[in-house]
């Protein structure tokens, strides 16, 4: 049995250890938010938060999230909430598929940084694919998240 923290909730399973955490977020627990796209870790789409670091869900064991913090695309942090806010506001999505993976990464990096640069940004999201090219339109709601947050 391997015990599982997601979204802050509590799952116990029983499941091969070497199970790719992404067949867990989907398969038995019923989070499809966090999007198969690869499979081999480049895409972007299945990322979650580990311990507060974006990670591809799709090639970590799930044993080796037993005992850590996950946050997917379902559950909530003040940057999460607010990027989805500013992700409508801006109309980010095209076809929507990366978004998930987007909206992970750029959660970690407001977590680690408040007000990014250019730079910043390019290289907190460098590891997810945007088929639809909307790459300028998830740097624009970054920075909206952060005057967003600056008028608090």
């Amino acid at each position: 049995m391997i015990t599982l923290r997601i979204n802050g909730e509590k799952h116990t399973i029983d499941v091969a250890p070497d199970m790719p955490l992404l067949w867990v977020i989907r398969d038995i627990i019923g989070l499809t938010g966090t999007k198969y796209g690869c499979g081999i870790g480049v895409c972007g789409s299945c990322k979650v938060l580990l311990d507060n670091s974006p990670v591809q869900s799709c090639m970590i064991p799930v044993s080796t999230a037993e005992g850590k913090e996950i946050l997917t695309i379902e559950g909530e942090s003040d940057n999460l909430q607010l990027l989805q806010e500013s992700w409508v506001e801006l109309n980010v999505a095209q076809c929507g598929f990366c978004q998930p993976g987007q909206l992970i990464a750029a959660a970690a990096l407001l977590d680690k940084n408040e007000n990014p640069s250019d730079k910043d940004i390019n290289e907190a999201m460098i590891g997810n694919i945007c088929r639809c090219g909307t790459y300028q339109r998830i740097k624009d709601a970054i920075y909206r998240t952060v005057e967003l947050k600056n008028q608090n």
